[in-house]
């Protein structure tokens, strides 16, 4: 690890020489960075990685698991990794709670790659023995999976291209199941694969994705893969918006010093953790996390709660106009829609959890989603809904149908999303949806216009979406078409007053 020496100065930077010199009101590591190895590779160095996992890291290392340094690969940009090199990889993690901020300089990075400039350099980490867990935050559209089954999309081109095999990997699958080959043919034990993105049953998914990519590459790995590879399931919660211009001023007048990239957060964190590592791990369980048998229970809980009752805001917060989730929540109306979603379309799908009480747990949401300090905007939350609207909202959807209800609030936030797909607000505004659908999303819009029953039915046809089975159960169609009636004719007030009445 190198440390540099800015001058002194308005443009000095955070580093390790600095570290010593920052205010005591601000954390830093409470250990010897350089007695640190690497044994965890990370692959997506956003925001949340490093405002969670890293964290929890951080705190494991600090109680002595010092060979559990990670190794950061992001596979778009070098953006993260231009921000953090000249900083000894160090950064600040700004928790912002209702009563202020708290400043932390996270330790826990050892080094910063970017796999399509570094491919071997990020395979040759992955070889490492001091390596014995790879980690993934590249979202629910870096899978590569068909957003529907949770399959592999085996049609997608960074996929076709990783079976072709003429270039280093472009796909996270790709890249996994080099890494994972390489080993084998190494001698080596594989490392274990943990995802913590909002992907239902995580750890499952990815396994069947990765194991299916390695069949089509060559049967025998694919075995080795299915019969050797550890996937632990995860749960992790904690609401982390994206860094502005705002922040990092905020983070130089605490810190004496810039950070070219911090991290913004709130003082809530949790991460429920299938225990299944074969190569060991930090002692996460020491610093907060909580390992158990079946993450399944807290996990569902959490994306139809949390990232569902976000998702909802999201959508009818942009068509509305409304910027962040806090502005959201203290709308005369939203807060009560999203506790009749809570209420009576999705507590009642929970699977039970000893000890956990849905209505407590989403009253603590409600008040998360109120926190001031955090400006969480509802256009960041929106983007990627195809992938997004499965396991958040639409397969509770489905099991209303199969019982012979229709959800009502779920439709309205599915009817949002629709309108939002005009990429236009109420009040003309523009604004362009980010989506990995996003030209099959243009062109319902393009062939249906503002028509509801047309663009309902256009959008309804995308099957990498929507499940033949909920699209055929009348009422919910029903109940979807005329919330989006409403929102074209009516607007957004109008329509939740009808729904709250």
């Amino acid at each position: 690890m190198s440390t540099s020496s800015n001058p002194d100065g308005a443009s000095a930077r955070l580093n390790t020489a600095r570290l010593a010199a920052l205010p005591q009101t601000v954390q830093r590591p409470a250990y010897d960075r350089s007695k640190v190895t690497p044994g965890i590779l990370h692959i997506g160095l956003g925001a949340f990685c490093r405002a969670h996992l890293a964290v929890y890291t951080d705190d494991a290392i600090a109680a002595g698991d010092t060979d559990w340094g990670i190794i950061g690969a992001d596979p778009l940009s070098p953006a993260i990794r231009d921000a953090l090199e000249p900083q000894d990889n160090l950064y600040t993690l700004l928790v912002r709670g209702a009563d202020g901020d708290a400043p932390r300089v996270v330790g826990s990075f050892l080094e910063a790659l970017v796999i399509p400039e570094e491919p071997e350099r990020v395979l040759d980490r992955m070889l490492d023995p001091r390596v014995r867990i790879v980690t993934l935050t590249v979202t629910e559209k870096g899978y590569c999976q068909d957003a529907a089954t949770g399959a592999l999309d085996e049609a997608h081109p960074a996929i076709v291209a990783d079976l072709a095999g003429t270039t280093a990997p472009r796909s996270v699958p790709g890249l996994l199941v080099e890494g994972l080959k390489r080993r084998c043919d190494a001698g080596m034990e594989p490392f274990t694969v943990l995802c913590c993105d909002n992907l239902p049953q995580n750890g499952k998914t990815v396994r069947r994705i990765v194991t299916r990519f390695a069949e089509l590459r060559d049967p025998v790995l694919g075995r080795f893969i299915a019969e050797r590879v550890a996937f632990p399931c995860t749960m992790v919660d904690r609401i982390t918006p994206a860094t502005r211009d705002e922040d990092k001023v905020a983070v130089a007048a605490a810190l004496g010093c810039e950070d070219a990239w911090p991290v913004v957060t709130e003082p809530f964190r949790q991460w429920v953790i299938e225990d299944d590592f074969p190569l060991g791990r930090p002692r996460w369980e020491e610093v907060g996390a909580l390992l158990v048998e079946d993450v399944h229970a807290y996990e569902v809980m959490k994306l139809r709660c949390l990232n569902g009752a976000h998702t909802a805001l999201a959508y009818l917060g942009v068509v509305s106009g409304i910027e962040t989730i806090s502005d959201a929540m203290r709308d005369p109306q939203l807060p009560s829609v999203i506790r009749r979603l809570w209420d009576e379309d999705l507590i009642p799908t929970l699977p039970p959890i000893p000890g956990v009480d849905p209505a407590r747990y989403t009253a603590a949401l409600e008040e998360r989603f109120r926190n001031p300090a955090l400006r969480h905007r509802t256009i960041q939350i929106s983007s990627d809904g195809s992938q997004k609207l499965p396991p958040r909202l639409l397969e509770a959807a489905l099991e209303h149908v199969r019982g012979g209800r229709t959800p009502r609030f779920i439709a309205l936030a599915v009817a949002a999303w629709m309108r939002f797909t005009l990429e236009e607000t109420e009040k003309g505004a523009a604004y362009e949806i980010a989506d990995p659908l996003a030209a099959r999303l243009r062109a319902a819009v393009a062939s249906a216009g503002r028509d509801a029953t047309a663009l309902a039915g256009t959008l309804f046809a995308i099957d990498d979406i929507f499940a033949p089975e909920l699209v055929a159960d009348a009422g919910f169609g029903l109940a979807v078409v005329a919330a989006l009636d409403s929102l074209l004719t009516k607007g957004c007030r109008a329509t939740l007053a009808d729904m709250l009445g």
